[in-house]
């Protein structure tokens, strides 16, 4: 019995992810579209977030790059491979491929250890004789070396969702596509998966995550793309993205309230972030050297003073005009 075709020789420099009028229709004559004419590129070795509010379209966008739901209309490119060619490219991409997606699925009355034998078996590209030590070097790696034995039906959801990575794991993956893979964990366990992430992307894997925690997005990626109803609003490197922000002025004080009239009077939105901290918007033609003096010559004790780009939640609803959890 044959494998799956040997993997073509890919250049260092092709995307990751190539999407050209992705489109995914549903509902009669396919009157609602759940993805409409996406053009993604998602570059390789890149932690990219995949941003947007629930029902922007972005889990409809992991299945089919996945195979896992057809698309309407459009082109894919995962890995260099044409995903228009069905069953025989997704044979090819996928042992390629790691995948944590709505949440994993293991049965409960299984070990954790056993569940990944199982995922590992299913591989038609794992050996059964290195699969022991496939499976408990991924466990380690997400934290789960001591609960190996444990059934899974008895992990926490911060567990479970820890074991889901370590089945996406059990293999060398050059893509990790990841549906909020910090769901249920705790603050330690949220770094640890950052700190993850990292590594991997350090090792060379491409990260195509998607998250509804935006500080976690822009800690760990390096690009992102922000859907809005199916369609994409921007897409770049992350530090673009929020450098086409307004920038912004943060001060500290003790004297809060003098300040945001000082502020004020020069026209800047102001909030007061913290008992001594404001966060101002510039306006063009308002230096931040003319902020500075302006708060010495109303008796503003100054404790620090800093001009920064919109953070990834300013320019996130700025772009989508909503908040994160909303139905879209």
């Amino acid at each position: 019995m044959s494998g799956p075709p040997a993997a073509s020789p890919v250049a260092a420099d092709t995307p990751a992810i190539v999407t050209n009028g992705l489109t995914k229709r549903f509902g009669r004559s396919g009157a609602r579209a759940a993805v409409d004419g996406l053009d993604l590129v998602v570059p390789r070795g890149s932690v990219f977030g995949f941003l947007g509010p629930n029902g922007s379209g972005k889990t409809t966008t992991i299945r089919m790059l996945l195979g896992l739901a057809a698309p309407t209309a459009g082109d894919m490119r995962v890995l260099g491979v044409d995903l228009r060619r069905g069953a025989r490219a997704l044979q090819e991409v996928l042992p390629r491929v790691g995948a944590l997606v709505e949440g994993p699925a293991f049965a409960p009355f299984l070990s954790g250890a056993a569940n990944l034998a199982r995922f590992d078996a299913a591989d038609p590209t794992s050996t059964r004789a290195t699969r022991r030590d496939r499976v408990h070097t991924a466990l380690d790696r997400v934290g789960l070396g001591a609960a190996a034995g444990k059934r899974a039906g008895a992990y926490s959801l911060g567990m479970k969702q820890r074991l889901g990575l370590a089945a996406a794991l059990l293999g060398p993956r050059e893509l990790l596509v990841l549906d909020e893979p910090t769901n249920g964990l705790d603050p330690q366990g949220t770094r640890e998966v950052r700190s993850l992430i990292r590594s991997l992307a350090a090792d060379g894997t491409t990260v195509f995550l998607s998250s509804h925690l935006l500080s976690e997005i822009e800690q760990v990626c390096t690009h992102v793309a922000v859907m809005r109803s199916g369609r994409l609003v921007t897409s770049g490197p992350l530090d673009r993205l929020r450098a086409e922000g307004a920038p912004r002025v943060r001060v500290r004080t003790p004297d809060a309230e003098r300040a945001i009239s000082t502020l004020r009077r020069l026209g800047l939105e102001t909030e007061r972030t913290s008992a001594d901290e404001l966060d101002a918007v510039l306006r063009p033609g308002t230096p931040v050297e003319a902020v500075t003096a302006a708060l010495v010559s109303d008796g503003v004790r100054v404790r620090g003073i800093a001009v920064g780009g919109a953070s990834l939640e300013e320019r996130f609803v700025e772009l989508t005009g909503e908040g994160f959890d909303v139905d879209g």
